[in-house]
């Protein structure tokens, strides 16, 4: 029976392979990298059992392929490896801060987050005359690089100015608006689409490029549809509609708060 010999560490070893599986999963769920990656397994497999069977030739050959197939995945994979490393890299400076903003929440975190209620209100107005927004809310990730193809504005959070970008006879309605540090940085932005093919068939591009701003970094995306007259949150790659304009601003002070 020595070969059934189990160890705390080979315990260990599976438990985090199953995690880092997991986590590769939720990567790419609901994305079509998704079925690349199981071709890639199942090749793995095969490998394996021609190794097992001691098959020489077939076996020098698929290692050499599962060799050059790591710089493949690194390719393919690269937006995926980059969401995460974005999400690991964004954990660690919540839980480096995460000590600081305990301390302060009581009176910091409220006051910092009051600019909710004015993007809230403006995005309530804008739903009832189906007027389409598109506002970010900046956090760790830099937006730099979406906020210069647009203009910058660094203007003070207001329900009529956020309305009159996104009037419809604006010259920077079409874009979206960057919000850094309580602040409107930028307007008329362009912001990544995504290209999940999951996303339900009434959300239209406003809504797809809210979806890939927060696939591409961990910001924060509220959408008003001017074809439904909704208000919608996107956050992590997910976006789910909210009822009205409190459930709005408990949602984003609960979101940037945390």
């Amino acid at each position: 029976m020595d070969f059934i010999s189990i160890t705390v560490l080979d315990i260990i070893d599976v438990l985090v392979v199953a995690v880092l599986f997991y986590q590769v999963y939720r990567m790419i769920r609901g994305t079509s990298v998704m079925t690349i990656f199981a071709g890639i397994f199942i090749v793995y497999l095969l490998w394996v059992v021609v190794k097992a069977l001691n098959m020489t030739l077939l076996s020098s050959i698929m290692g050499q392929v599962i060799g050059v197939g790591v710089l493949a995945l690194i390719i393919v994979f690269q937006q995926e490896i980059r969401r995460y490393l974005l999400l690991l890299g964004s954990r660690y400076a919540k839980a480096k801060n995460r000590f600081v903003r305990r301390i302060f929440r009581s009176a910091g975190v409220r006051s910092d987050l009051q600019w909710t209620e004015e993007v809230a209100k403006a995005c309530r107005n804008m739903a009832a005359t189906y007027t389409g927004a598109l506002i970010c809310i900046e956090r760790q990730g830099d937006l730099g690089a979406y906020a210069a193809t647009g203009d910058t504005i660094d203007a003070r959070i207001d329900v009529r100015l956020i309305e009159s970008i996104f009037f419809k006879n604006s010259p920077l309605h079409d874009g979206a608006v960057i919000i850094r540090q309580g602040r409107i940085h930028a307007a008329r932005c362009i912001l990544p689409s995504s290209d999940n093919p999951h996303i339900p068939q009434h959300y239209g591009m406003r809504h797809r490029a809210a979806i890939g701003l927060t696939e591409h970094s961990d910001a924060v995306v509220v959408v008003v549809s001017e074809e439904r007259g909704k208000i919608s949150v996107a956050e992590g790659g997910e976006i789910v509609t909210v009822a009205d304009a409190e459930a709005l601003v408990e949602r984003l002070n609960r979101i940037l708060s945390a």
